[in-house]
């Protein structure tokens, strides 16, 4: 499979890792858009969101609220934009971007 975010999963391509478990793994983003942008992923593929079993999107959401007061609070941030679209790369995952630092963010 030709996955970026699975090569980074499967420690093929290094990133800079901020959260895992055993389900999930979340990264800072290349490309931020912001100071603290990171991605949460699962580790196993599901290309999009709605193909994310019951019990795996439901530790994704709890885990994305842990991470967003994590960033909120470490960079200062009036709040965290989590956006889900998933068009730039076919691995379900969550944008999670501290924002108000910088009010010029655009997602």
């Amino acid at each position: 499979m030709d996955c970026i975010f699975c090569k980074i999963v499967a420690g093929d391509i290094s990133s800079t890792k901020v959260y895992e478990d055993d389900k999930l793994i979340a990264f800072l983003d290349i490309h931020p858009k912001a100071p603290g942008h990171t991605l949460l992923i699962p580790r196993e593929h599901h290309q999009w969101f709605t193909d994310l079993p019951d019990d795996l999107s439901d530790h994704l959401f709890r885990t994305a609220k842990k991470l967003a007061k994590e960033l909120k609070e470490k960079h200062g941030a009036k709040l965290v934009k989590l956006s889900i679209v998933g068009d730039e790369v076919p691995h379900a995952h969550v944008h999670l971007i501290p924002f108000g630092t910088d009010d010029k963010v655009q997602i």
